[in-house]
């Protein structure tokens, strides 16, 4: 059995922060964890806008607390994000973030991040990084 608390998590190297200052990222659960996904409370910062295209691994995301919205680039839709608001990116979807207040999310990836992950210039995670101790 795995057991992790969020705060202590946030006080270790579990607490990843987006170089370019949009989100940080508590990695709960990774693939050294062998359940096949990875776990993750993420903060997305008010005021953020940035673009992301998760080539390599498809997303679940789910709005805990902030209000926001998500753009499919692919059609121009842009749907709205507040607590209780699910969106899976599931045909890897181009899309941009936009945070009006901070959101906490609550953030599942297939296949799992090893731990020390940051988008490439793409809005990518790559499939292979330095794992968090």
């Amino acid at each position: 059995m795995i057991v992790r608390t969020l705060q202590e998590a946030e006080q270790n190297n579990r607490h990843i922060k987006d170089p370019k200052g949009n989100w940080d990222s508590t990695r709960l659960l990774l693939k050294d964890d062998n359940m096949g996904f990875s776990f993750h409370i993420t903060t997305i910062y008010k005021g953020a806008d940035f673009q992301m295209h998760y080539q390599n691994h498809l997303e679940s995301v789910y709005c805990m607390s902030g209000e926001g919205e998500v753009e499919t680039l692919a059609d121009g839709k842009v749907y709205p994000i507040k607590p209780g608001t699910v969106y899976i990116l599931d045909k890897h979807d181009k899309h941009i973030l936009r945070a009006f207040s901070e959101m906490k999310m609550a953030c599942v990836f297939n296949p799992p991040l090893n731990g020390k992950e940051v988008h490439n210039a793409e809005g990518a995670y790559e499939l292979t990084a330095e794992a968090i101790d």
